[in-house]
């Protein structure tokens, strides 16, 4: 494992964590869901482009997908 890897898990991560307490206070089922694969998903990609890119886009989908 990488110091790349384990920083980048651990921001998106947090940004997660944020989604996470967003969905939930506003009873928003998209960031809430994309919060908890943002905290989950770092565990499991061994590959830092694989991560950053997977994460970057979690991350732009509450942007674009209002439910």
């Amino acid at each position: 494992m990488s110091a790349s890897l384990l920083l980048w898990g651990v921001a998106f991560s947090s940004i997660g964590m944020g989604y996470f307490i967003y969905g939930k206070k506003q009873n928003a089922t998209v960031p809430l869901v994309c919060g908890i694969a943002l905290m989950v998903i770092p565990y499991f990609i061994p590959s830092v482009m694989v991560l950053l890119l997977l994460c970057t886009v979690l991350v732009a989908v509450p942007y674009f997908i209002r439910l």
